[in-house]
């Protein structure tokens, strides 16, 4: 029987069941009838029962329901038939619930879909693994730098190159390598970026892999012709001057006849012609010297230091140059607390040149002035930036102020801003520069 209402169907059952313990009585005190009594007492024991159950729906269609979230089943569906309207909401809330985690769990299939789409046609190499090397991910792009069709473990990967292997495992959270590596008669060199992240409880890490050979054959080809050029012209510069000097010497020790005696002009004549070429070799010897200094700096020695003691020391060199300039010079470290990991006397070396470079742009321009800044940026990196008013450096030679031997100074041997971006570079950090005429020129350390 189908009640239409949940109170009306338990009021009944109580009813029913009230009805039938009262006969049970009956029966026992009025008669001998011990076979009835025992099926009243059966049927009053199923009623109980019936009515627990009934009551009870409730709590079971919530288990039910607590179930489907955890095992994710979301194919339950909840109805309030025969229970009354107290229940419908109820009923209604666990089937909306139910259809919220639904659609859910539906976004997410389709936004993991797309990520593995993503992820599988860039074209950078992606694996990521846990810390036994188990493989998690390798996208399609990783399988073809690495020839293989699947990784479970990138152990596995010795036999292509055991370094990398080494690598993959001591990288740690956005540190960078660079890994040289054999593939069939093929050179590769390997960029290799790597970030950690947890899943589960679980740590993993992803790595990207790109193979950079051809963009760095590309950059050395190219930093060898502007070596080649500069090399020629300044040997050109040097010897053609040398050669046809010394080819007017020999001219005039040959129109001298034998046994004649050299005039003092033709004498004069070659005593110049001899300086000049003595100091044209001088200056190609410098030249090849500071090749030499260029190709010779040190490794740096790493040690923590106070960013204002380097600054302090640096004004204090400096400070006889800019007092005779009449240079308004500041220096500011912010905070007064900030410490660098680095080589002092290397960094050292840099803000000198870099000072002195600002010094001489500011030379005869009233109200000159420099400031030396020590921060942090927005990465949390430390900075160091030498700022200056002068006439700045215009685009065109912007681009080639790092190039050895490039310079736009009378005298300047084109080396110190070359050096200083190689002493940048073993520190791991960069050496940059901006400028806007007439306005700032900043050059930035960044370690």
């Amino acid at each position: 029987m189908v009640y239409k209402n949940f109170r009306l169907h338990c009021i009944i059952r109580v009813i029913l069941l009230g009805v039938t313990i009262y006969l049970f009585f009956y029966l026992v005190l009025q008669t001998n009838l011990y076979a009835t009594i025992a099926i009243v007492a059966s049927i009053i024991i199923y009623q109980i029962y019936s009515l627990i159950h009934y009551v009870e729906k409730t709590n079971r269609d919530l288990t039910r329901f607590l179930e489907a979230i955890k095992h994710t089943d979301f194919s339950q569906t909840f109805t309030s038939t025969g229970l009354g309207s107290s229940f419908e909401p109820l009923k209604k809330a666990f089937n909306e619930v139910i259809e919220q985690f639904r659609r859910a769990r539906s976004e997410k299939e389709e936004h993991f879909r797309y990520l593995q789409t993503v992820v599988q046609h860039v074209g950078i190499g992606l694996i990521a693994f846990g810390q036994d090397g188990e493989v998690s991910l390798i996208n399609t792009a990783a399988k073809r730098l690495l020839h293989i069709p699947h990784l479970k473990n990138i152990k596995v990967l010795e036999v292509f190159s055991k370094p990398l292997v080494e690598t993959l495992f001591k990288l740690r959270s956005g540190e960078k390598a660079l890994i040289k590596a054999d593939d069939r008669n093929d050179i590769l060199q390997l960029a290799i970026y790597a970030t950690e992240f947890k899943l589960r409880e679980q740590q993993f890490t992803l790595v990207s892999l790109q193979n950079i050979q051809s963009e760095l054959e590309e950059k050395e080809m190219e930093a060898w012709q502007n070596l080649i050029r500069v090399l020629t012209h300044e040997i050109m510069n040097s010897v053609t001057p040398i050669a046809s000097l010394a080819s007017t010497v020999n001219d005039l020790l040959d129109s001298q006849k034998p046994g004649s005696k050299i005039s003092s002009e033709s004498i004069s004549d070659m005593q110049g012609a001899l300086r000049t070429i003595q100091k044209r070799s001088e200056g190609l010897l410098h030249f090849v010297d500071a090749y030499r200094t260029l190709t010779k700096v040190p490794r740096p020695n790493f040690k923590i230091f106070p960013v204002a003691e380097l600054f302090g020391q640096v004004e204090q060199l400096l400070r006889a140059h800019v007092a005779e300039k009449a240079i308004d010079f500041r220096a500011v470290v912010k905070p007064e607390s900030l410490e660098l990991t680095a080589d002092a006397e290397l960094i050292e070396q840099v803000l000198i040149n870099l000072l002195l470079n600002a010094i001489h742009a500011l030379d005869g321009k009233p109200g000159g002035s420099i400031k030396l800044l020590a921060a942090m940026d927005e990465r949390g990196r430390t900075i160091i930036q030498v700022a200056d008013n002068g006439p700045g450096i215009v685009p065109e030679v912007l681009d080639k102020i790092f190039i050895p031997f490039f310079t736009t100074k009378p005298g300047g041997s084109g080396i110190g801003l070359s050096l200083s971006r190689q002493i940048m570079r073993l520190h791991r950090g960069a050496l940059s520069a901006r400028s806007e005429p007439n306005v700032e020129t900043v050059f930035t350390l960044r370690f």
